[in-house]
C-alpha cells in the first residue's frame, strides 16, 4: 500500500501554471515579479569562508544575507542561467535562487528564504493541515500568534519548487485562506518626509557622511513610525520673535494662541531689522511636514509662538508661564537665559515655571525644556578665570543658572554630529539630557559689552555639522532665503528635546511631565566623549553610578526609544466609569476595486474623552482578504483595524478592542463627541460584498 500524498492530490483553481513563478503573494494582494538577470542566492550545505565564496568561478559573491543563511552573487546577465546551474552542481552548495524585482519597482530585489505562511480555513483539522504540508514537502515550525490556524512550514530539501511556485499552488487550495513566502526585501530607514531639504537635517536621521558618526542623530524615523505628533499636543516656544507667514508653520491648526508680551498684542513677528532666533528654533521643534522646505521633530503637533518682552523681571516670566498654561501648551521651549554669570531665580519666578510644571496640562504638568548656555561653564559652578577682554571676569568667579537648576525643567546640553561635547556647551550636575546641535567656540551676552568669547581661546579646530532650519522669509535672518545652515548653540538642542517631548505625549497623553522627564531621561543613548575638553581641559563625557554625565546629562535624546517606552505605559490608563454605544444598521455596497471605499458613521454626542474602545463589525463578502477596514475618529484621526490577511473568508463578525488590536490606543483620551467613521476599501477587482452593520462602544 502506498501511503504517499502528493500535491496533485489536491484540486487547486489558483495562479494559473504560467504564472506560478511569477506572482508574489502578499498581504491579500498579487504582486507580479521578474527575475533579476544579473544577480542570484545561494544557501551553502556546509561552512562556506568568505575567502572560498570571493574565489568561486560561477559568480562574483557581493555580500551574505544572514538572515536567511544566503549568500548574493552577481553575473552577466547572458551567464546567469548558467553560472547558477554550475553553483547547484557544486558539493558545498544547498541550492541557488534566483532573485527578483517588484514590477514597478526595479530597485527592490526580493530574496527568497526557506519559510511559508500557510492559514488554513477554520474547519481544517489537523490531519488535512498534515496531508498538506506532506504534499508540499513542508515541514511544520511553529504557530502565528493572533492569526487562528496559521502555521510557519519550512521548505524542505525534498521540494521540487520553489517557495513562491509552493505558496501560489497552496492559494488555490479550497482549505487555505492564505499562504505567502517569506521573502526578505532590503530594509529601508524609517518614515521620510517628502520635504525637500530633509535630507540636510542630519540630526534628525542620517546614514553618515562627512562629518556625521554613526548614532549622532535623534532616531526621528523609527519614532515617525508611530506618530508623527497630532494637533492636541502643543509646543509653546518662547523666543524673541516667529516669522509666522514662513511656509513651514502654515496648516490648519498649526499655530495656535500667538502671544507677543512686547508688543501686548498677539501677532509675534520679527521688527524690519531684527534676526528671528525664535523661527530657527521653531523650525527645529515644529516645522510642518507639507512637501517643501524642513520638516521639525514633531511635526504634526501644533505651535504656540510667546514673544518674550526681553527682560527678565518676575511680572515677564509669569505672564510667559501663565499664557502657556491658560492656553492649554503641552510642552513649553526655551532656548535663553539671564545676560549674567550668576542669576538665581527669585521666588515668583520659581514659583511661575512650578506652577506650571505641575499644574498645567489640566494637572499633569507641563513639560518644560530650558537650553543650559553657551558658555563652556558650570550651571552652579566655580571657575578660576583669566585672561578675558578688558578683565571683564577674574579670578574664581561663581557661575549660575537659575533656569537650568529649577527641579522642574530639563536643562539641555548640546553634543555635535560627531557625538562629541560641543565646545561651548554649558555642563553641570543639573544638566538632563543632551541634544545634536553644531560645534563652535564659547561664548555669551553681556548687558553692555554684547557677544564676548570665554577664555582661554581655543587654539585647535573645532569639527561638526551647523543645524539646517527655517529663517526669516527673503533677505531677513541669519541667511538669505527661507533657511539657515548654521543654526546652533544649546538654542538648537532645546526645541530638539521639546519636539521628542511632544511626540512621546502624541503616543500617551495621559503621562504626567515627570512621567515625560523621566522616560527621556532613561531611553536616552550615552554617548560618551573621553577627549579633555578643548577650552579648559576638562573631562566629564563619562557617566557616574547613577548614570548622569557633567557633559551629557543621562544622554542624548533618542525619539525612538522614548516613543516606544511612552506606548509600553498606555496600558496604564484610567477606568472607564461609564459606556456609551453608537449603532449604524444601514446596509451598504463595498464598491469593488475602488480607492475611495465607503464610509459609514455613528454620531456620539456625549463629551468626554475615550477611556476605551471597541468596534463591532458584520461584512460578507466574497473575498475578505481583499478589504482594508479604518476607523476614523472625530478629530480625523485614523486606525487601521484590519488588514488584508482575511484570504478567502466570505463573512466577518468580528470585534475590535484596546486588548487585541492595540493600535487602538492611539485613540485613547481623544474626544468622545462627535462623528465616528468605519471605512473600508476594496483594493482588488471581481469580489463583491457589503457592510451589513456596525456598532461602537466607548468607555468615558
Amino acid at each position: 500500500m502506498n501511503d504517499r500524498v502528493n500535491s496533485s492530490d489536491f484540486s487547486t483553481t489558483g495562479v494559473p501554471a504560467s504564472s506560478l513563478g511569477v506572482v508574489l503573494q502578499r498581504g491579500g494582494e498579487e504582486l507580479i515579479l521578474k527575475k533579476a538577470l544579473d544577480r542570484f542566492t545561494i544557501r551553502p550545505a556546509t561552512d562556506f569562508p568568505s575567502q572560498q565564496l570571493s574565489q568561486v568561478t560561477w559568480g562574483i559573491w557581493q555580500r551574505s544575507i544572514p538572515q536567511a543563511k544566503l549568500e548574493l552573487f552577481t553575473v552577466a546577465p547572458t551567464q546567469l542561467e548558467e553560472a547558477m546551474a554550475q553553483a547547484r552542481a557544486a558539493r558545498n552548495v544547498a541550492f541557488a535562487s534566483h532573485v527578483y524585482t517588484i514590477k514597478d519597482n526595479p530597485g527592490t530585489f526580493v530574496y527568497l528564504n526557506d519559510q511559508i505562511t500557510i492559514q488554513f480555513a477554520s474547519e481544517v483539522d489537523a490531519a488535512t493541515i498534515n496531508s498538506i504540508s506532506t504534499a508540499f514537502s513542508l515541514a511544520p515550525n511553529k504557530f502565528v500568534l493572533d492569526i487562528p490556524n496559521t502555521f510557519v512550514f519550512l521548505v524542505s530539501k525534498q521540494a521540487t519548487e520553489n517557495p513562491i511556485k509552493i505558496t501560489n499552488q497552496l492559494q488555490g487550495l479550497k482549505e487555505v485562506l492564505a499562504a505567502e513566502p517569506n521573502i526578505l526585501v532590503q530594509t529601508e530607514s524609517h518614515y521620510k518626509p517628502r520635504d525637500s531639504l530633509y535630507a540636510q537635517q542630519w540630526y534628525l536621521n542620517h546614514n553618515g557622511g562627512n562629518q556625521l558618526i554613526v548614532g549622532s542623530h535623534i532616531s526621528v524615523e523609527q519614532a515617525w513610525d508611530v506618530t508623527r505628533g497630532v494637533r492636541s499636543v502643543v509646543v509653546a516656544v518662547v523666543d524673541d520673535s516667529f516669522d509666522l507667514n514662513h511656509p513651514d508653520f502654515q496648516g490648519s491648526g498649526k499655530v495656535v494662541a500667538p502671544r507677543d508680551l512686547k508688543q501686548k498684542d498677539f501677532l509675534p513677528l520679527p521688527g524690519e531689522n531684527e534676526t528671528s532666533h525664535g523661527t530657527a528654533c521653531a523650525g527645529i521643534a515644529l516645522a510642518e511636514e507639507n512637501g517643501t522646505g524642513i520638516v521639525g521633530v514633531a511635526p504634526g503637533c501644533a505651535l504656540m509662538p510667546i514673544r518674550s518682552t526681553g527682560f527678565l523681571d518676575d511680572e515677564s516670566i509669569e505672564e510667559i508661564f501663565n499664557w502657556a498654561i491658560e492656553k492649554g501648551a503641552s510642552v513649553i521651549s526655551c532656548s535663553w537665559g539671564a545676560a549674567a554669570v550668576y542669576f538665581p531665580l527669585s521666588l515668583r519666578q520659581k514659583a511661575a515655571i512650578a506652577r506650571a510644571a505641575t499644574k498645567g496640562r489640566n494637572g499633569k504638568g507641563c513639560v518644560i525644556v530650558f537650553a543650559a548656555g553657551n558658555a563652556n561653564r558650570p550651571v552652579n559652578g566655580t571657575i578660576n578665570e583669566q585672561n578675558w577682554p578688558e578683565n571683564i571676569l577674574k579670578g574664581n568667579v561663581d557661575w549660575l543658572s537659575g533656569f537650568s537648576v529649577h527641579p522642574d525643567i530639563m536643562a539641555i546640553a548640546a553634543s555635535t554630529s560627531l557625538n562629541k561635547k560641543a565646545a561651548y556647551s554649558n555642563w553641570g550636575a543639573s544638566i538632563s539630557l543632551c541634544a545634536p546641535s553644531n560645534n563652535a567656540p564659547p561664548g555669551m551676552s553681556f548687558q553692555e559689552k554684547g557677544y564676548v568669547f570665554t577664555q582661554p581661546a581655543i587654539a585647535t579646530s573645532l569639527t561638526g555639522l551647523g543645524m539646517f532650519t527655517t529663517d526669516q522669509l527673503g533677505t531677513a535672518g541669519y541667511d538669505t532665503g527661507n533657511f539657515t545652515s548654521n543654526f546652533g548653540g544649546t538654542s538648537s538642542a532645546t526645541p530638539v528635546v521639546a519636539g521628542v517631548a511632544a511626540l512621546v505625549l502624541s503616543a500617551n497623553p495621559d503621562l504626567t511631565a515627570q512621567q515625560v522627564k523621566r522616560i527621556l531621561q532613561e531611553t536616552a543613548d550615552k554617548i560618551v566623549d573621553s577627549d579633555p575638553d578643548p577650552q579648559l581641559g576638562l573631562r566629564a563625557g563619562t557617566y557616574d553610578g547613577d548614570g548622569h554625565s557633567q557633559w551629557f546629562g543621562y544622554g542624548k535624546v533618542n525619539a525612538a526609544r522614548a516613543v516606544q517606552a511612552a506606548l509600553q505605559l498606555r496600558g496604564v490608563t484610567s477606568t472607564a466609569t461609564k459606556q456609551v454605544t453608537g449603532k449604524n444598521n444601514t446596509q451598504l455596497a463595498i464598491p469593488d476595486n475602488e480607492k475611495q471605499g465607503i464610509k459609514s458613521a455613528i454620531a456620539i454626542s456625549e463629551s468626554g474623552t475615550v477611556k476605551d474602545i471597541q468596534i463591532a463589525v458584520n461584512i460578507t463578502h466574497d473575498y475578505l482578504g481583499d478589504l482594508e477596514i479604518y476607523l476614523i475618529a472625530p478629530n480625523n484621526q485614523q486606525v487601521l483595524l484590519q488588514n488584508r490577511t482575511l484570504g478567502r473568508s466570505t463573512k466577518l463578525q468580528i470585534i475590535y478592542t484596546v486588548r487585541s488590536h492595540p493600535i487602538l490606543k492611539q485613540l485613547l483620551s481623544v474626544s468622545t463627541q462627535g462623528r465616528w467613521q468605519l471605512w473600508i476599501i476594496d483594493y482588488a477587482l471581481q469580489d463583491v460584498g457589503r457592510l451589513n452593520n456596525w456598532e461602537l462602544t466607548l468607555g468615558i
